[in-house]
């Protein structure tokens, strides 16, 4: 009996610094998506080290050929890895907690704020901090996802066909998954040869 309220406890203490470090990546990041992975290095891999900075890369590739939105879908992946079922449950509500209270604080004063020139100035510069941590995050994923030269030429040609077509981003990473597959598999074998 006392094993199990030891483990109930622990768990339960699990799911709360769970939920807690969801609901303060929810209410700190701007922007979602690419603005996330920072706080989410930082709370998630640096602070708790429940997963690694790879895991958070594969499950934003993941996240992003999901439909929903891409905070949603990373926070109930990263959260099932943790702690299962209960895990995603609770690191999905804590990272649209915030939103929801900011939302229907917004929508219940927006027609008093959205003519204001203090407003649409502090959401310029909203956006402007939004593109700088996007960048920093495209850093942190560069460094750790080009390794090599064929992981640099597939990264390029993503880009550019990303830059200059319409081409949707789930085939872009599908087809780059299907091409970092293909290569790898046959760079291994020719290895083991």
């Amino acid at each position: 009996m006392l094993v199990l309220k030891t483990r109930i406890r622990g768990n339960m203490n699990k799911f709360v610094k769970l939920y807690i470090s969801w609901f303060k990546i929810g209410l700190f990041t701007f922007g979602g998506g690419y603005a996330m992975i920072p706080m989410i290095q930082k709370e998630i891999v640096d602070k708790h080290r429940w997963v690694t900075a790879e895991d958070i890369l594969n499950y934003y590739a993941i996240s992003q050929c999901t439909p929903g939105a891409i905070a949603v879908n990373l926070s109930t992946f990263i959260g099932g890895k943790i702690g299962g079922f209960f895990g995603a449950l609770i690191s999905t509500l804590g990272v649209i907690t915030p939103s929801i209270i900011i939302i229907s604080i917004i929508a219940a004063f927006l027609s008093n704020f959205s003519s204001l020139e203090v407003v649409k100035h502090a959401l310029a510069g909203v956006q402007i901090a939004v593109c700088v941590l996007m960048f920093g995050a495209v850093k942190n994923l560069f460094k750790t996802s080009i390794v090599d030269i064929p992981s640099l030429l597939i990264c390029l040609v993503a880009f550019l066909l990303a830059y200059f077509t319409n081409i949707p981003t789930v085939l872009l990473v599908i087809l780059a998954a299907v091409f970092g597959y293909v290569f790898y598999t046959y760079k291994n074998k020719i290895h083991l040869k």
